[in-house]
């Protein structure tokens, strides 16, 4: 009998690749709270992850040669990646809120921990069904 690692780990190990993503850009956010005109950016996370979840199953095909591009079924996350709206612009253009960012960042965490301690324990039962202790 066949072990699919992948169908028994579920969206799970995309949802730590988003996560780990997210994290970079929060992270980056944070780092250019004083630099004029940057954009704040975001992964819209639960779009980002239905996609992953689908394998692409829902993109379009391209059935002529004259159709545009698709896009986005390569599993690239930059394509995920949405500036913010701000709730108080500042003068010199930048569009990070620190405070803003420093939330979504601890949810992040608290999201990509308890990803992780899912899967800490789907491993711990996959090795407990190997050794049958």
């Amino acid at each position: 009998m066949r072990f699919n690692l992948d169908a028994y780990l579920g969206v799970h190990q995309q949802a730590l690749q988003l996560g780990a993503k997210r994290t970079e850009v929060i992270a980056n956010n944070l780092a250019n709270a004083d630099t004029p005109g940057f954009k704040a950016r975001d992964i819209d996370f639960r779009a980002a992850l239905a996609a992953a979840g689908n394998g692409g199953s829902l993109a379009m095909a391209q059935t002529r040669a004259t159709h545009l591009s698709t896009g986005g079924a390569d599993g690239d996350l930059t394509s995920a990646l949405r500036y913010r709206t701000p709730l108080a612009p500042s003068l010199d253009g930048n569009t990070v809120d620190p405070q803003l960012e420093q939330a979504a960042f601890a949810e992040n965490a608290v999201r990509y921990q308890a990803t992780l301690a899912f899967l800490n324990a789907r491993f711990r039962g996959l090795m407990t069904a190997i050794t049958g202790q």
